[in-house]
């Protein structure tokens, strides 16, 4: 199969052009002139502008691609711009969206008022109503588009309902795994450091060791984009991907330690931490795991290595590629032994 990947060279872009050519796909990327990630033998390269695909009308009609792959379709533009270069050319489009659509994300970030959400999430659980989530809001900036047009629900929207190319829509988790870069994303490093550091204890409030949100890994993810690809019956569809047994972040911790053969203690205190607890002004009775039997019921998605190996491939990738020394400024273990002293 001809397959096209609009940002194949990112975090998770290179996972899902891998693990396409090991089936046998033919793939091309489309990128900027630079990117990031070395890609596999064989495949093709258009160097061009997302927010201008029109302007690779040719390169695209050369490729002829049956399906089209978009990670990075973040605004209702893009998505208009996306839907329009490849009508009358691609079969169908598997656009990548996030959990961050669904109501209980603005109920977490406390945006609007009212109930909690029941967790897990199913694909028809309430989308959010208030529309463009980070205006106003200070996002580590990203080339190509401002987070100020950033809204998952419209490039869903647009996508959806397209009628000259049939759409599917895959609702992401938080993403883990080797190739991320981003040390402010990269939430399960502020725990292997204080491991590495030979702390004795890993101070956690109860509202952050409670709280459940999805999780993938990142090959995980590539699987559900795969399957999503070759498998015709996704047409039309929107499916949550993340891990099946969901574990609050004390579990999370839990399980680290586990791999790394961490022997000390998590506190867990009834007061306000330092980070990498959680702010105190999110409302953490609103969870936001996400309900899976729908992707695996309907394209037999699974994971495709255990969570311990997930998570030692994480760490030797944190170990490797630790952040950038800015990120280091939450380990204020000057706190969080004030509050250990007296946490019993």
């Amino acid at each position: 199969m001809r397959v096209l990947v609009l940002g194949g060279t990112g975090f998770i872009g290179p996972h899902v052009v891998r693990r396409l050519i090991a089936q046998g796909h033919q793939v091309t990327v489309f990128r900027r002139g630079s990117g990031l990630a070395e890609l596999p033998d064989g495949v093709g390269v258009i160097v061009g502008d997302r927010n201008r695909l029109e302007a690779s009308a040719r390169e695209f009609g050369d490729v002829r691609p049956e399906v089209v792959v978009d990670a990075v379709a973040f605004t209702e533009e893009q998505a208009k711009g996306l839907m329009s270069a490849f009508s009358g050319i691609a079969k169908r489009i598997v656009v990548l969206s996030s959990g961050d659509v669904y109501r209980a994300n603005d109920l977490l970030f406390r945006r609007i008022q009212g109930s909690v959400e029941p967790t897990p999430l199913t694909e028809s659980s309430p989308l959010r109503d208030r529309l463009y989530p980070y205006r106003g809001t200070p996002v580590p900036p990203i080339e190509g588009f401002s987070w100020e047009e950033y809204d998952k629900v419209l490039v869903e929207r647009e996508v959806m309902s397209n009628a000259g190319v049939p759409g599917t829509v895959l609702r992401l988790p938080m993403v883990y795994g080797p190739g991320d870069r981003d040390g402010q994303k990269r939430r399960f490093w502020t725990y292997l450091k204080r491991m590495d550091d030979d702390r004795q204890a890993i101070l956690m409030d109860q509202r952050t060791a409670r709280w459940r949100a999805p999780w993938g890994y990142v090959a995980d993810v590539a699987e559900a984009v795969r399957l999503a690809v070759e498998n015709e019956r996704a047409a039309g569809e929107v499916y949550n991907v993340a891990e099946a047994e969901g574990l609050d972040l004390q579990g999370w911790v839990q399980e680290l330690a586990a791999v790394v053969g961490w022997r000390g203690r998590i506190a867990v205190v009834d007061e306000q931490c330092p980070a990498p607890n959680l702010p105190r002004n999110l409302n953490l009775d609103q969870n936001l795991e996400m309900d899976t039997a729908k992707i695996r019921r309907d394209l037999g998605y699974q994971e495709t290595l255990s969570r311990r190996e997930a998570l030692e491939r994480n760490v030797a990738w944190d170990r490797e590629h630790p952040p950038k020394q800015s990120d280091l400024a939450q380990f204020d273990y000057t706190a969080e032994d004030a509050i250990l002293s007296h946490a019993g």
